[in-house]
């Protein structure tokens, strides 16, 4: 039979943050062929305060770990001690993050191969819906000395194995701990069976967490390599972290290629609203400067300005009018233009800024309006938005190496209106309503710059 140890462990901590929270203590069982040969177990000084909910929780308080030793002095005489034990916890990520994370403190890259009885629990009995550890060892007649102490609780799974094993012949045990190695960098609430299909070609990936609450959505133009790469570092991250902690299921959609992806995605964010998508989720009302024609100053309107054919040229998007007016402002002062002709500012005759030296006399005929206005858009040509070029709606069709087959986007002043498989129905979502969306802009805006160089062919409608 093989010699590999199972090392049994569980540790406590001061939160759920592997990458800030630290281990409060450790305990561990070594087990080979089947028999108990070793136990480890330690309070350990994490460097902080313990917070008083961890406290109320585990019974560990501040006055306790005094003594304690620091991590990074039993770092070595641990890791020694672990060797190349394959890892058996309760949802193993967690403490594995945690372990990994306080041997990087401690100078020390510390990996191993993990056995996770959260995630076997799920294979051995799918039609129950507890998996947590206080349920299993209920449901197996197992009594802890107290919960949510390391020594206690890896006891307690050591016993859960040990009944498992009395379930299951040999062959049948093996073949549940080979599936469980091949799955080992995969959530434990996730069903393996769910990323088969996953494909290696472009589109959109959504994370539903329990009851389907949409947890993240994601873009990529390889989805199995971008969906597998989150759970490859949950340990040095912790929305990582707290994404495998909750994700249950997954779904995703292919597209033609990386504009399809991110405009998909885009929209997907604003309709379901996860829970972790912070940026893309934001529903910004914008506004902009408009500079119309034969005008002295520009005008502040919102941006769905954007979506009209107006006059003149558009300058910067800014999440509210005081952003539109310091940012204008900003640029009147380092250039010495008039705030009061500008618009900033009420009043006629000499302006205060010209009086101190900080504007060259637009307001009182030192400078003429002409010159004035045409260094004022030269200073604001670098915020300058790019006008809607086509008369109405536009077909872009993509087609990237890796997808199946092409798509159509349909734009019109630079709002999507959907995506189709053929030009046909693409023309049928010409008239489309939609309204802008500053996310949409600008991935439009980068892609249709220079369409050829990202394979599209773009098609007024």
């Amino acid at each position: 039979m093989s010699e590999t140890a199972f090392i049994f462990v569980d540790v406590e901590t001061t939160g759920t943050r592997a990458t800030r929270d630290r281990i409060t203590e450790i305990a561990a069982l070594k087990v080979i062929n089947g028999e108990l040969v070793d136990r480890w177990s330690s309070l350990i000084h994490p460097e902080c305060k313990v917070p008083a909910q961890i406290t109320q929780l585990t019974g560990i308080r501040d006055d306790m770990l005094v003594d304690a030793p620091r991590f990074a002095q039993i770092a070595e005489s641990l890791m020694e001690w672990l060797g190349d034990g394959q890892l058996v916890a309760h949802n193993a990520r967690f403490d594995y993050s945690f372990l990994r994370n306080e041997f990087k403190r401690a100078g020390q890259d510390y990996r191993a191969v993990l056995i996770c009885t959260l995630r076997l629990s799920r294979r051995i009995a799918p039609q129950e819906r507890q998996h947590n550890l206080k349920a299993l060892l209920n449901r197996y007649g197992i009594t802890p000395t107290r919960h949510h102490r390391a020594g206690d609780d890896v006891d307690a799974l050591w016993s859960l194995w040990q009944a498992w094993q009395v379930e299951h012949s040999d062959e049948a045990w093996q073949r549940l701990l080979g599936d469980e190695r091949r799955h080992r960098t995969l959530p434990a609430h996730l069903d393996s069976a769910q990323l088969e299909g996953l494909p290696a070609c472009p589109g959109v990936y959504l994370f539903y967490g329990h009851n389907r609450l949409p947890l993240y959505v994601g873009k990529s133009i390889n989805l199995r390599s971008r969906v597998l790469g989150h759970f490859q570092r949950d340990h040095q991250d912790d929305k990582e972290m707290r994404l495998a902690q909750q994700v249950q299921h997954i779904e995703w959609e292919e597209t033609a290629g990386d504009l399809g992806a991110q405009l998909r995605e885009a929209q997907l964010v604003k309709t379901l609203m996860p829970i972790m998508n912070r940026q893309l989720r934001k529903q910004r009302k914008l506004t902009t400067w408009h500079w119309a024609e034969d005008a002295d100053h520009p005008e502040l309107l919102s941006g769905s300005a954007l979506t009209q054919p107006l006059g003149g040229t558009l300058y910067g998007l800014f999440r509210n009018a005081r952003e539109a007016k310091n940012a204008l402002r900003a640029i009147a002062e380092e250039q010495q233009l008039c705030p009061q002709v500008l618009g900033l500012e009420k009043g006629k005759g000499r302006c205060f800024a010209n009086q101190v030296g900080k504007c060259r006399g637009a307001c009182n005929g030192q400078e003429s309006i002409a010159v004035h206005t045409q260094r004022a858009q030269e200073a604001l040509t670098q915020l300058q938005v790019n006008v809607w070029p086509w008369p109405g709606s536009i077909a872009i069709e993509e087609k990237s190496a890796g997808a199946t087959a092409s798509a159509w986007h349909v734009v019109r002043q630079w709002c999507y209106l959907g995506s189709a498989a053929s030009f046909n129905k693409a023309q049928t979502l010409a008239e489309t309503p939609a309204s802008f969306d500053v996310d949409s802009y600008r991935i439009l805006n980068r892609f249709l710059r220079y369409p050829e160089q990202h394979g599209l062919t773009v098609t007024p409608l």
